[in-house]
């Protein structure tokens, strides 16, 4: 027998997490399927200090923790679980993940972002101590460092620029001799002094993961396949992100980097709707991911009760009344 839900939330970040505190505090009795990695991105980050409410900072996996315990306090029900498919082609939409098929009225997708990274062996046991994916997140905790960032687009022109900000020096590393980014980010950069190149190169290896930190970084030039060892404090990846959307690609709109496209936090499928870092490759935050998961709860909600009122006998002066006045609060 498949699962039958109201709402179900696919993700479960800051943005799946935020849904499911507003949708259950609204006594829709959510559903969130986590994903293989629970709590999303911020689960790989250390000290978080730029998300609200929290004076002295607070580490990612512990803010995660904290949201799961709210949304479970107000009812949600988890499980831990992967989506393996997706079927949106009429509602109820269903949902088959490795253990069970759930077919659910609403739909919230919350998949996320995950950040391309290099590859290379201490990177993942590096990450949140030295390596990071957003010089927004992590680069006030590298004032007076010496760090490094990996790119040749403009979002590694602009981590570096934001990092100029904090650390003594900063040192792009391209594969190329020339920058892909925008000539005007190449402009801004070259007038900054604190911004040093290393062309035609790539990272190889990162250490030292025996002392939990970065202290040094192997760099190959590719034309003359010389090696050599940097100091270094930390090592930002800025070769994008890469959304969560493989489900959607044949039912849902996609912008060419394949994000979600979306009007506010509607999907093109009535029902289906989109928060986080799936639908947003700008701002890319916690704190933006938690404002979009409460809109798209919000529009679950008024969607859930229009429909409820509209079956309930309701006049349909009185519905499109009740639609005026969700509308207007939005």
């Amino acid at each position: 027998m498949p699962k039958k839900m109201k709402l179900t939330i696919l993700g479960s970040g800051a943005a799946g997490l935020t849904a499911a505190i507003y949708a259950a505090r609204a006594n829709l009795n959510p559903l969130v399927i986590e994903g293989m990695q629970a709590g999303g991105q911020l689960t790989i980050t250390t000290d978080v200090e730029n998300f609200p409410g929290f004076e002295d900072g607070i580490l990612g996996p512990d803010l995660m923790t904290r949201m799961h315990k709210q949304a479970e306090r107000f009812g949600t029900e988890f499980i831990y679980d992967n989506a393996e498919s997706v079927d949106l082609s009429k509602r109820p939409f269903v949902i088959k993940t490795s253990e069970q098929e759930i077919h659910t009225d609403v739909l919230i997708i919350c998949t996320g972002a995950t950040a391309k990274l290099l590859g290379l062996e201490n990177e993942s046991k590096l990450m949140g101590h030295g390596v990071s994916a957003c010089a927004t997140c992590d680069g006030f905790f590298f004032r007076d460092k010496k760090v490094f960032v990996v790119g040749g687009g403009d979002t590694a022109i602009e981590e570096a620029i934001f990092l100029t900000r904090f650390a003594t020096s900063v040192t792009l590393i391209h594969r190329r001799d020339s920058f892909r980014a925008s000539r005007i980010m190449v402009d801004r950069a070259k007038r900054n002094e604190k911004i040093d190149y290393i062309y035609d190169s790539v990272v190889e290896e990162i250490g030292d993961p025996a002392e939990h930190q970065v202290k040094w970084i192997k760099v190959k030039n590719i034309k003359t396949n010389e090696v050599t060892q940097l100091d270094a404090d930390g090592l930002f990846i800025a070769i994008g992100h890469q959304p969560n959307t493989d489900l959607f690609t044949d039912q849902l709109d996609l912008d060419p980097s394949g994000y979600l496209l979306t009007d506010g936090v509607k999907t093109k499928i009535h029902g289906v709707f989109a928060a986080g870092d799936v639908m947003d490759s700008v701002y890319r935050q916690a704190v933006t991911a938690a404002g979009t998961g409460c809109r798209a709860a919000l529009e679950a909600q008024w969607l859930l009760e229009n429909e409820e009122d509209a079956e309930g006998g309701q006049s349909e002066e009185a519905v499109k009344k009740h639609e005026v006045t969700t509308a207007a609060s939005i």
